[in-house]
């Protein structure tokens, strides 16, 4: 299973519809918490999600809005008795408030954190998921973006495999090999197969338009990106480091994204609906105008 389940879409502050910010990315045996503001706990139990499914936390910058539920998700953790380690990955910039988070009231602790604070641009975490990279954005606080690649693999041509005489179990040995040989003479894995590309999933949280905007989004099988204002409000985003949902569907755009996810929306907007519609002035791929609770498939290979 591979989707994104959106747990909160506020931004600084939270609606009578919106809890504040919150997104689990389930990507096969792996489960990557993003931004866990307040609610998070409640929301990942309305959203049929157990704490022990979790395989990572990342914390794009510590805002309360994007950090404030990670007390309540750390606990539950030790009261879940989960067994597995759970990295946590962060701003280093941000250590003294990721210390008082983590212990922010009296419990008894036994489930493993592994912390890995990032200090730079470039890959943070390695999993069965792939690599997770972070890049610096444009914000008043230390701010990371993040983006999961999968490692690339081979594709099977099932009319090349009968042509070369490969069959059966002779394919399975064919990819553990990279030859076989088949009716007298070797057959490469090159020869019978094509490059496939791993999927990409990028992550942009609070920031002014700056390249790691575009570094992230690049090539984005699945783009989540904050559109906290739209268009008509350009200058104050700019001013408080943030994007219009504009600028969202441009760099989706620009970046060959497949599926653009608007969220992380001002209180000062009730029709969410408007964003979409000024996104995709720019963007003619799939937009999700995300709501609290809403999973987003992560689109399936070309």
């Amino acid at each position: 299973m591979r989707e994104l389940v959106v747990l909160g879409t506020a931004s600084q502050v939270p609606t009578r519809t919106r809890n504040q910010n919150g997104y689990l990315l389930r990507w096969d045996a792996d489960a990557w918490l993003f931004d866990p503001g307040e609610g998070t706990q409640r929301q990942l139990l309305h959203a049929g999600v157990a704490a022990g499914d979790l395989t990572a936390v990342c914390v794009t910058h510590f805002h309360g809005d994007h950090c404030l539920g990670l007390p309540g998700v750390v606990q539950r953790l030790s009261l879940d008795r989960v067994t597995h380690p759970v990295g946590m990955v962060y701003p280093a910039e941000g250590q003294q408030y990721l210390d008082r988070l983590r212990h922010a009231s009296a419990f008894y602790e036994t489930a493993e954190l592994t912390e890995h604070p990032v200090h730079r641009d470039g890959p943070v975490l390695t999993t069965g998921a792939g690599t997770l990279s972070a890049c610096r954005l444009d914000h008043p606080v230390p701010a990371f973006g993040y983006r999961l690649v999968e490692p690339g693999g081979r594709r099977m041509l099932p009319a090349l495999l009968a042509e070369a005489g490969v069959t059966g179990p002779m394919i399975g040995q064919l990819q553990r090999t990279g030859a076989v040989t088949a009716d007298g003479r070797t057959v490469t894995l090159d020869q019978v197969s094509e490059h496939r590309r791993g999927q990409r999933f990028a992550f942009v949280m609070d920031t002014g338009l700056c390249p790691s905007v575009a570094t992230l989004a690049d090539g984005a099988d699945l783009l989540v990106i904050e559109s906290t204002f739209l268009d008509a409000e350009a200058g104050l985003a700019a001013s408080f480091g943030h994007l219009t949902a504009a600028q969202a569907g441009r760099v989706a755009a620009e970046g060959g994204v497949r599926t653009l996810v608007l969220t992380h929306f001002s209180q000062r907007y009730a029709d969410p609906d408007a964003f979409g519609a000024e996104a995709a002035r720019h963007f003619d791929g799939e937009i999700v105008v995300a709501a609290d609770l809403t999973r987003v498939p992560v689109p399936r290979r070309d």
